[in-house]
């Protein structure tokens, strides 16, 4: 069966027919063409596909389309405005917190999420924040730098 959703995608209205089996994160990567929203497991175990819906981290690939209807989706597309980018990529890059780069949309997500809760978080907040994100290349390291330092905790 088919339904018609109507969503908001990085500050845009959009609208689709979407099957109700449809989940978001083959939404926004086939019908959308968004693909910085990866796919890695397809169970909600690795993160890859994080996404911000109505403000909070989640994994599209766990979500129906259907589901998002009358929401309001960031995807990592939409964090860079006007050809900036965002504090949060910009430290991604200064610190060096990108390596083979799959997991670094959903890693940048769940940072932005938790931003936007907590402006300056600490190290632990950092470190739960992004335990549902799994980065086979780092030691986390850079990456907590990273997000601590686009808090303000970073800087020197």
């Amino acid at each position: 069966m088919e339904h018609v959703i109507h969503l908001t995608v990085n500050g845009t209205p959009i609208s689709g027919r979407v099957r109700s089996d449809r989940r978001l994160v083959d939404f926004l990567r086939e019908d959308l063409e968004l693909t910085g929203t990866k796919e890695g497991c397809g169970e909600g175990e690795c993160g890859a596909c994080t996404i911000l819906m109505n403000g909070v981290a989640v994994n599209s690939c766990l979500v129906l389309a259907v589901e998002a209807d009358g929401s309001e989706i960031l995807t990592v597309e939409g964090l860079a405005r006007g050809g900036e980018l965002d504090p949060l990529q910009k430290e991604f890059a200064e610190k060096g917190a990108v390596q083979c780069g799959y997991c670094t949309p959903g890693m940048l997500m769940s940072a932005k999420a938790l931003l936007s809760r907590h402006p300056s978080p600490t190290e632990e907040q950092v470190r739960e924040a992004i335990a549902g994100n799994l980065c086979r290349c780092t030691g986390y390291k850079k990456i907590v730098e990273a997000i601590l330092a686009a808090g303000g905790r970073g800087r020197a």
